[in-house]
C-alpha cells in the first residue's frame, strides 16, 4: 500500500472531500506509475481519480463502527513517535 495514503475512517471530524480526493490521487498515481500523466493520458487519469474518490466516499459513508472516533492530533503524535523510534530521530 502507498505509504502516503492515510486511514480516513472513524475520525472526528470526518474526512473531508479534500482528504478523500488526495487519497484517490495518490492511489491513481501509484497504480498508474506516474505522478504527472502525459497530456494524452490526462483525461483517463482525471476520470480514474474521480471514480476512486467517489468509491472511497461511498465506502466511508457506508462503514459502521462502535469504536469511538479517533482524534487526528493524537494519531499524528503516535505516528511521529513511531517514526522517531523506527528511524532513531
Amino acid at each position: 500500500m502507498c505509504r502516503n495514503i492515510r486511514v480516513l475512517h472513524n475520525f472526528e471530524p470526518p474526512a473531508t472531500s479534500d482528504e478523500v480526493q488526495a487519497a484517490a490521487l495518490q492511489y491513481v498515481r501509484k497504480v498508474g506509475g506516474a505522478t504527472k500523466p502525459s497530456a494524452v493520458n490526462q483525461a483517463a487519469f482525471d476520470r480514474a481519480v474521480a471514480a476512486v474518490a467517489a468509491a472511497t466516499q461511498e465506502l466511508l459513508d457506508a462503514l459502521v463502527t462502535t469504536a469511538p472516533p479517533k482524534d487526528r492530533e493524537v494519531e499524528a503524535a503516535k505516528a511521529k513517535a513511531r517514526a522517531a523510534e523506527r528511524y532513531g530521530s
